[in-house]
């Protein structure tokens, strides 16, 4: 029977798996994926190597990306496997053509297969399907007359920076 706990296990991975697109961390990205696990994307067919180089190539033209996770249903088959549909929201800024910034988002859901190997729960499938995109010009007047702490990648963002939350 499982148990909370692989519950937890499982919903971290789409937490982990947005924490590395986020933060341009491929590394992170491909290790929420078990080796020889199958990503379904209709732009990339393939492995988790491939789906993460393809995500850092792609990421790292854009100025900011930002994933929310919703709603996330995890149906176990047993022990050791479990179905699972998970919801997002995606959002990119990106440079068109002429070089102007626009606010791309992207809604839709992941249709994934976990397996447990040794304790562990990682993706062994993975399937985007999209609902539904918004593409705007960009807005950022309250950012521009604003002193927020902007979120940044992979080292600089301070979630990479425990030392200084302490101080």
């Amino acid at each position: 029977m499982p148990t909370a706990e692989d519950r937890f296990a499982i919903i971290d991975l789409a937490a982990l798996y947005m924490r590395g697109l986020d933060r341009l961390d491929g590394a992170l990205l491909e290790a929420q994926f078990w080796p020889g696990a199958r990503c379904e994307y209709g732009v990339l067919s393939g492995g988790p190597a491939d789906f993460a180089a393809f995500c850092m190539r792609m990421l790292k033209e854009h100025q900011r990306n930002h994933h929310m996770l919703g709603q996330h249903l995890i149906d176990f088959v047993d022990e050791d496997e479990a179905f699972g549909e998970v919801y997002y929201q995606a959002y990119h800024r990106v440079l068109d053509e002429s070089g102007a910034a626009r606010d791309l988002f992207i809604a839709g859901r992941y249709v994934d297969l976990y397996a447990r190997r040794s304790g562990v729960w990682k993706i062994a499938y993975r399937s985007e399907l999209i609902e539904w995109v918004r593409d705007d010009p960009a807005a950022d007047a309250m950012v521009a007359a604003t002193p927020f702490i902007m979120g940044e990648r992979k080292p600089a963002d301070p979630l990479y920076d425990r030392a200084a939350m302490r101080r």
